[in-house]
């Protein structure tokens, strides 16, 4: 059974390019040996410590009006944990690089609302994909669960404005809470699906539903700080 193209926890959809601006840009030590021990005392010796070093933090901060000639998957990487905090646990690396591909993805507005690369029609009511999940073959409901789990996700940390404006002003005002309610029993509904542990995503999915709030925050704070006007 082939892979969904959000299953992916690993750094492995880093690409040769985004390996060697790590490398490149690595701090250079000075001529005297003091500033040599001091580098190497410091210098990251994992990339997961390359992702969370100033370096290369800024690095993106001063040049992200240029063309870095980094994936999106890259940036979201290193956002991400300046959002939410260095990853202190394998589990906490593996969510972390799940939101960072998910996101990566989603940068093209057709995959948000499609929940597989080769649906021909979009969706956009989460009523109607859980209904349609409920009576789909296993694979089709594992996938759609997953789907709506992120587009919950991705809407109430990424597009907070534009869902506020909606509540407030639209013709059909749904809360926030209510996109949030929907990607909690989601993620939580994918998690304990047959084909979550199979694809390894269990407890990638389980911990987004017990703690969707907090990485809908670290979303928002992103968007804020490091996205907005750059």
């Amino acid at each position: 059974m082939s892979r969904p193209d959000f299953a992916h926890t690993d750094l492995g959809t880093l690409t040769s390019g985004d390996l060697r601006l790590l490398i490149e840009n690595m701090p250079q030590p000075g001529d005297s040996y003091e500033a040599i021990a001091q580098v190497l005392e410091t210098l990251p010796s994992t990339i997961e410590s390359m992702l969370t070093s100033d370096y290369i933090y800024q690095l993106i901060h001063d040049r992200r009006q240029l063309m870095l000639g980094m994936s999106p998957f890259l940036l979201f990487s290193v956002l991400l944990r300046r959002s939410l905090g260095r990853p202190r646990t394998v589990l906490d690396r593996r969510v972390l690089n799940y939101l960072a591909n998910l996101l990566a993805l989603f940068v093209r507005t057709d995959r948000v609302f499609r929940v597989e690369p080769g649906d021909r029609e979009p969706h956009h009511y989460v009523v109607e994909l859980i209904a349609e999940a409920d009576d789909a073959d296993p694979r089709r409901a594992f996938v759609t669960y997953a789907h709506v789990g992120n587009y919950a996700l991705w809407l109430t940390g990424l597009q907070m404005q534009w869902l506020e404006q909606r509540y407030h002003f639209g013709r059909r005002p749904i809360s926030p809470d209510y996109y949030a309610g929907f990607g909690q029993s989601s993620f939580e509904r994918a998690a304990r699906h047959q084909l979550a542990r199979g694809f390894g995503l269990d407890d990638v999915f389980m911990r987004l539903a017990v703690m969707f709030d907090h990485y809908r925050g670290g979303l928002a704070t992103m968007q804020r700080d490091h996205l907005t006007g750059s």
